[in-house]
């Protein structure tokens, strides 16, 4: 009988150790739990100009990062400030995510945010657009050698004068032959 509870005990044990749990993978349930939870996050700031193919890899990579980290899916709802640490999970993935090149640049500062301000035109092209964040990316590039350097510009990018200002209307002044005049409407012309 000794023989049998060893035997039994060192079994479980090997298959603890090992890994052999069945709730160590999440299943089909538990991880479209997560997606349908991370789908809240769509609005934020980077993620809202996402494709729909770009949402999914960005939130397959954040479920993949969690479930990694919380193993047992029950013991990761149960906790006490899961959302917080969904939270975090999703800005770290952000954080990690952003470059300064043209195609992150297009999520920090929207085309429709640019035309609102008076930076860029109403209508440009396609080609336009990311010749534009292209340029606004070297920039940015040139003058911040880190990531912190770059994440506290924006942080500081409060007003017209800010650098960022700067490179943004160098590159459409650069790129585009175009003029605001500024009456009671914001009207561009061709120059």
């Amino acid at each position: 009988m000794k023989k049998i509870l060893l035997y039994l005990s060192l079994l479980a044990f090997a298959a603890t150790a090992l890994g052999c749990s069945p709730q160590a993978k999440w299943n089909r349930e538990q991880k479209k739990a997560m997606h349908d939870a991370l789908q809240a996050y769509r609005q934020m700031a980077y993620l809202q100009d996402l494709t729909d193919p770009e949402f999914v890899v960005f939130s397959d990579g954040v479920a993949g990062t969690i479930e990694e980290a919380f193993p047992v899916y029950a013991t990761f709802i149960e906790m006490p400030a899961v959302d917080d640490t969904v939270d975090l999970y999703v800005i770290t993935a952000i954080v990690d995510e952003l470059d300064a090149d043209a195609h992150n640049m297009r999520h920090l500062y929207p085309y429709q945010y640019l035309v609102s301000q008076g930076i860029l035109p109403e209508g440009l092209t396609h080609e336009q657009q990311v010749a534009f964040y292209k340029c606004f990316a070297q920039k940015v590039n040139a003058q911040y050698s880190t990531m912190d350097q770059f994440f506290a510009a924006i942080l500081a990018d409060t007003s017209d004068v800010s650098q960022l200002a700067q490179f943004q209307q160098q590159c459409a002044d650069d790129l585009f032959d175009w003029v605001v005049e500024i009456d009671e409407e914001v009207e561009v012309t061709e120059d």
